[in-house]
């Protein structure tokens, strides 16, 4: 029996990382059963954390604007494929008031700034040594994309990693509405 359970175990977790980690497709990915979803509608949470490059920064500083929060880890693979699409569309929108951050977690500064340097990545890193922000937007895994509105509250949540159209899509209705 003790066999049995070992096995049993192993195999729910394989399937747990590898659909809340692996970003394997439309069929892992979450908007309305759970995950960052659940919270559509909800004033979103803020946080102060570590910015790379210098100071600090929070989602509140960017009130006014649509902002596309982007938890992420530089060991993630999912989260490295969709790095260049989150930079295309941050310098694409950003004039129509469109913000990206990306919210590492865990891990630190230096190291987040390096993949940010090697990656071109323009847009604002954050740190969250403590993983504080993708606990309150119930995030299942990596990567996690929330959209948040003008008016600061949780507008979509998605996990897994997106495609260019697909983040289009996405910020698109929210920067219309003014």
């Amino acid at each position: 029996m003790p066999r049995f359970a070992s096995l049993a175990a192993a195999v729910i977790l394989g399937a747990f990382a590898s659909g809340c980690y692996g970003g394997g497709g439309p069929a892992n990915r979450v908007d309305g059963g759970g995950g960052p979803a659940t919270l559509v509608g909800a004033p979103a949470p803020s946080y102060t954390i570590p910015r790379v490059g210098g100071g600090s920064d929070s989602l509140l500083a960017h009130r006014g604007s649509v902002v596309l929060l982007n938890f992420w880890a530089t060991w993630c693979p999912p989260c490295k494929a969709e790095m260049p699409a989150l930079e295309t569309l941050y310098r694409s929108e950003r004039a129509r008031g469109l913000v990206v951050l990306g919210i590492d977690q865990g891990e630190s500064l230096s190291t987040a700034g390096a993949f940010a340097r090697a990656h071109g990545v323009t847009f604002p890193i954050l740190v969250d040594a403590d993983q504080r922000y993708a606990a309150s937007y119930v995030s299942i895994g990596l990567p996690t994309t929330v959209l948040v509105s003008r008016d600061g509250h949780v507008a979509r949540g998605i996990d897994g990693a997106q495609t260019l159209p697909q983040l289009r899509a996405l910020v698109g209705p929210l920067l219309a509405a003014r």
